[in-house]
């Protein structure tokens, strides 16, 4: 197998929902928790730094932080995808709504013992953030065309009205597509989604490794290659793994996409069982079947390519950033 590692800030794929403004610095404006007081809160994930997870309070609307330790259990309420359990905690991505158990620590923050999420929740609400934006994008772009002048006023009318009407569809499939998340693969892609595409995550190392056809097993480069890989992360602070798995076009559907998963899941395993990568630190390792192909499937040497897995390493840009100021 071949593998290649470069550092990069710029994530090779565009392929992010841009579903969620994420906020900015974790410990600005949170709810304090008191030390040593059990407490049980319910949110929506608005970013992660490192252990650390905001979450925008489902009664309050205010944000506080959930830290995640070895010993924070993590439960699913349903069956996600083809995960194992032990892989739930990788799921604590922007957009998931969690249940979360524990103690409050001494600076404020709720040291987890148990958090609770079910993936179906999460595929409506992306699909229902969908809804919204499309609306919104729909509303902006009638105003814009009616101030053109009063003279296209009738013509801006018709204008917004399609546009309205194409997003009140949208929003409906996308509805319907989180619905059905579970066991609908495009629908899957959008729980699935990848946190180094949204715009408050960056990319600072990452490792291409490349499979033969129909092969998900690691060889002794690739291996080489992600304890590298982990070795560097473990020196950046609040680091953050980000796995993502590919197929060529050579499979069926279902094909791909399972073993574009068992590829992604290979990876997993390797670094938290061989390179001592923590779970908590790993985010949604998935497989995307054959999308997101770099080159064609038509010849070999373009399947070759596509058949891949790309491990990130990545930062909280906020984070970071006010850390080096």
């Amino acid at each position: 197998m071949k593998f290649h590692i470069r550092n990069s800030r710029l994530a090779m794929f565009q392929s992010a929902l841009g579903l969620l403004l994420l906020g900015g610095l974790l410990n600005a404006g949170a709810q304090q928790f008191e030390a040593g007081k059990k407490t049980k809160v319910t949110g929506t994930i608005q970013s992660r730094n490192g252990d650390l997870v905001t979450i925008r309070e489902k009664k309050t609307g205010d944000t506080a932080i959930i830290d995640l330790t070895d010993s924070t259990k993590i439960e699913r309420k349903k069956d996600f995808r083809m995960r194992h359990a032990d892989m739930d905690v990788t799921a604590m991505v922007p957009g998931l709504t969690i249940e979360a158990e524990g103690v409050g620590n001494a600076k404020g923050q709720l040291d987890a013992s148990k958090i609770t999420f079910d993936p179906n929740v999460f595929a409506v609400e992306v699909a229902e953030e969908q809804q919204i934006q499309a609306n919104q994008a729909a509303a902006s772009h009638a105003q814009s065309t009616a101030n053109q002048g009063v003279a296209a006023a009738g013509q801006a009318q018709g204008s917004a009205d399609a546009a309205q009407a194409s997003a009140n569809q949208a929003g409906q499939a996308a509805v319907a597509a989180g619905a059905v998340a579970i066991t609908d693969a495009q629908a899957v892609a959008l729980v699935n989604q990848r946190v180094s595409d949204l715009a408050d995550y960056k990319t600072v190392e990452e490792a291409d490794l490349f499979f033969p056809t129909g092969q998900a097993s690691l060889s002794p480069d690739d291996k080489a290659a992600l304890s590298k890989l982990a070795s560097d992360a473990a020196s950046v602070q609040n680091y953050m793994i980000e796995i993502a798995g590919y197929a060529s076009s050579s499979g069926t559907k279902a094909e791909n996409l399972k073993l574009s998963d068992e590829r992604a899941a290979a990876v997993t395993n390797y670094l938290r069982d061989s390179a001592n990568v923590p779970m908590r630190r790993i985010l949604v390792p998935a497989g995307y079947g054959a999308s997101h192909a770099v080159v064609s499937n038509q010849t070999s040497e373009g399947r070759d390519v596509n058949q891949r897995v790309d491990v990130k390493v990545i930062v909280n840009k906020g984070i970071s950033e006010s850390a080096s100021m």
